[in-house]
């Protein structure tokens, strides 16, 4: 199947539109990486702060999540109240859960990590579009797509902070560290198989030089740009030389953060995943 797309010949400037957005995802990626690595392997306060930075997105999201696009047009899968209410409960669960990890309670901690990842996912799938689920194809392109991009953004987040936490643990095991920049890279490949294919579904696009030339920085930024990093990050975890490999996946943070920008922008644009 093929989708029509008529691609104005402007970019718009990112703007406020796309902080809740942003925020979702980070806070679906961040939460589904705290449920799928090895939790036990490390110290309770690092997942502590972690809720609290969330706390923060989660917050963010609730009080923007009028300006989602599809909110915004009122052809979102959820209501506005509906959104603020699952990105609201993100927020008091992350609260909650940061008080069970500074009892050093991990049952509890995990299970308040689950639910921050279920809300939050559900909001980030319920501000997209109802037209996107008007068949098979486009709706796996759509939520493809986003829970692609939470991974990687959430996941280079989570991983660029743990890397952090080794200078205030420096005896934890290597392995979460080794197996969240495995994830990275997988997400990576994830996300660029999405974009792939939702590049292939478009019909009669001619991108004009200004689409193309962001279109080569969302590629270069947001997909190879990680890759490459998550190759640097494994050579150097051979040395345990947590240091640099944090430097590195602070580099890798900004630039899938530009990838994933410039993709925003253009799907803006396009009204259509990219």
């Amino acid at each position: 199947m093929q989708w029509n797309v008529h691609a104005s010949h402007t970019i718009r400037t990112p703007s406020l539109v796309m902080i809740s957005q942003f925020a979702l995802r980070l806070l679906a990626g961040m939460s589904a990486t705290w449920c799928c690595m090895p939790r036990g392997d490390v110290t309770c306060g690092f997942f502590r702060i972690q809720m609290l930075v969330a706390l923060g997105f989660a917050v963010a999201a609730t009080l923007f999540s009028g300006s989602l696009p599809a909110v915004e047009a009122k052809t979102a899968v959820l209501s506005h109240g509906e959104i603020q209410l699952a990105a609201g409960l993100a927020a008091a669960c992350c609260f909650v859960g940061s008080v069970y990890w500074t009892l050093a309670r991990r049952r509890g901690g995990a299970v308040f990590a689950g639910l921050v990842c279920g809300l939050s996912t559900t909001a980030l799938l319920g501000s997209l579009p109802r037209s996107m689920f008007a068949s098979v194809g486009t709706s796996v392109i759509a939520v493809g797509s986003e829970l692609a991009a939470a991974w990687l953004i959430g996941g280079a987040f989570t991983a660029m902070l743990l890397g952090h936490w080794y200078l205030t643990a420096p005896m934890m095991k290597l392995r979460p560290l080794e197996i969240l920049n495995l994830g990275l890279g997988g997400a990576a490949l994830a996300r660029g198989a999405i974009a792939a294919a939702a590049i292939l579904q478009l019909a009669s696009f001619a991108p004009t030089s200004t689409q193309f030339i962001w279109i080569t920085m969302r590629w270069l930024c947001g997909i190879l740009a990680p890759i490459a990093a998550v190759v640097l990050v494994k050579n150097i975890l051979r040395y345990r030389n947590t240091q640099s490999a944090t430097g590195v996946l602070f580099a890798a943070v900004i630039l899938v953060f530009i990838g994933e920008t410039t993709a925003a922008v253009l799907s803006r644009d396009l009204q259509w995943p990219m």
